[in-house]
């Protein structure tokens, strides 16, 4: 057994899944987290919102299936048309988790989202990384093994892959924080974002924002002075579907992954410069008292960098 499950078995988990209208997507990733190679039964919670399909009757299917291996509840709720977005849904999931945790000094939120695989490995990763004393832990985005992306589109993802490879490597020699070590990547969105139940009740939870609730969350909890962690192991296989559910969610940003394939024209990108100059910003404020909190507070403030530099796209 490897030390990542020894130390798991103090952690109590709850995966966290909201969904609309996924009665077909939401086999895969429940058939997934039976998968996951975490030696515990595995609490998942499901709330399926505003839906017109039989999301209900697969999750218990789904259930009964993974008896014994999946302790699955499922909730159903319509919210008003003002609130009939992502961040409701997500809090909602999130919320109804934290319920139902049975230790919450040892508990730990994990959100994903219903067009999601994770591989066998996620949890027990999760729990490796957290073993290494960060508070939130996140997994990058890898595009469905079973969805390739057409030639073009590849080839501009890639692009976009080695520019943030490039603006992390920046960070890491100027701003390089010891809980968050290379080689990392730089995702932590709800597809795959572990944090521990202290910590998202001290930030107020998930804010209910139409789009960008996860991110939001990330940094409200960054206020709070907790530690995040984008290991390289922890991943979740993600449907590069451009007929999402979310507003401005991944599904959106397929569109104009597309579309900009499409025109054959790298788009602009701010400058490696300006990445140097918001490290060296981020070092500087980091030295001051309770530092780490004031870089979150503050930066979300700051003006957009300017686009200016053309993304560079392989040979």
């Amino acid at each position: 057994m490897s030390d990542a499950v020894i130390h798991g078995q103090s952690l109590d988990l709850c995966v966290c899944i909201p969904a609309r209208n996924e009665a077909d997507r939401l086999p895969i990733v429940l058939d997934a987290l039976a998968e996951q190679n975490w030696s515990k039964p595995i609490l998942v919670i499901v709330v399926i919102n505003n839906s017109t399909d039989d999301s209900l009757a697969v999750v218990k299917q789904a259930s009964t299936r993974h008896l014994g291996r999946l302790v699955l509840h499922a909730a159903s709720v319509i919210f008003p048309p003002d609130l009939a977005h992502a961040g409701s849904a997500r809090r909602l999931a999130m919320d109804n988790g934290l319920a139902l945790l049975p230790n919450r000094r040892n508990g730990v939120l994990i959100s994903t989202d219903a067009d999601t695989r994770p591989p066998p490995e996620w949890l027990t990763n999760i729990a490796h990384a957290l073993s290494r004393g960060v508070d939130m832990v996140g997994g990058r985005i890898e595009i469905e093994p079973s969805e390739p992306l057409p030639p073009r589109v590849l080839a501009l993802r890639r692009a976009w892959d080695r520019y943030w490879h490039e603006v992390r490597a920046i960070e890491d020699e100027l701003d390089p924080l010891p809980w968050d070590p290379a080689p990392r990547h730089g995702d932590h969105t709800g597809a795959s974002l572990a944090i521990r139940a202290g910590l998202y009740v001290r930030c107020g939870g998930v804010p209910p924002l139409p789009s960008g609730e996860d991110c939001a969350l990330v940094t409200a909890a960054l206020a709070q002075e907790g530690r995040i962690s984008h290991p390289a192991d922890v991943f979740t296989f993600v449907s590069p579907r451009r007929d999402g559910r979310a507003q401005q969610g991944m599904a959106q940003a397929m569109q104009t992954l597309f579309a900009c394939a499409a025109r054959e024209a790298a788009p602009h990108v701010p400058g490696f410069h300006h990445w140097r100059e918001r490290a060296v910003w981020r070092r500087q404020l980091r030295a001051r008292p309770e530092g780490d909190a004031l870089v979150a507070q503050a930066e979300q403030h700051l003006p957009a960098m300017p686009h200016d530099m053309v993304l560079e796209m392989a040979l």
